[in-house]
């Protein structure tokens, strides 16, 4: 399989609060597209899962080593020339800032839901280190992306399959084809 030249951003953030689906639509969008997938949580340092584990919020002090990690994954995907999606919360605007900064081949895609939605979803999850009884606490700290940002805000009440193919499609982003 080949994936076609594409002329959309380099690297996808999806960013939006737990529960939302940013690793399951990145895993989508990772196998419709045939670009790499991370999960930031994979970049969290063990203090702050166990942090997590034992339902107590991040401060912004545990979270910058954790941003600037993911940054420096998405530069190295940027240096080569290779593209790229990582989910990542980025509930702050300075959070966004580290991530986004300077790096104009990255776009922004918000994966926005109500809470009783996303509530429910966190409550059917059995393999997460994050309990729901933080959703109030990624509710209250999220900084929705303002126009500047021009991120695109995606309906997650749809299907994870449906929510892949919009970002898809808004984005012109072509899948993997055949040889």
């Amino acid at each position: 399989m080949m994936a076609q030249e594409l002329s959309g951003p380099s690297v996808l953030l999806l960013m939006g609060v737990a529960g939302s689906g940013k690793t399951t639509t990145g895993e989508l969008l990772s196998r419709r597209l045939g670009w790499p997938f991370r999960d930031a949580d994979s970049f969290h340092p063990p203090a702050n899962i166990e942090k997590m584990s034992r339902g107590v919020p991040l401060t912004d002090e545990d979270r910058w080593p954790w941003l600037h990690a993911i940054a420096a994954w998405m530069d190295e995907r940027l240096a080569r020339g290779e593209h790229g999606i990582i989910s990542c919360s980025a509930l702050k605007r300075a959070y966004r800032d580290v991530l986004l900064g300077g790096r104009p081949r990255a776009r922004l895609v918000f994966l926005k839901g109500e809470k009783s939605l996303i509530a429910g979803r966190m409550a059917a999850r059995t393999d997460h280190f994050m309990p729901p009884a933080l959703l109030d606490s990624q509710f209250a700290t999220l900084e929705e992306p303002g126009p500047d940002e021009d991120a695109l805000v995606v309906d997650v009440t749809p299907p994870p399959e449906a929510v892949a193919a919009f970002i898809a499609s808004r984005l012109g982003l072509a899948a993997v084809r055949e040889r």
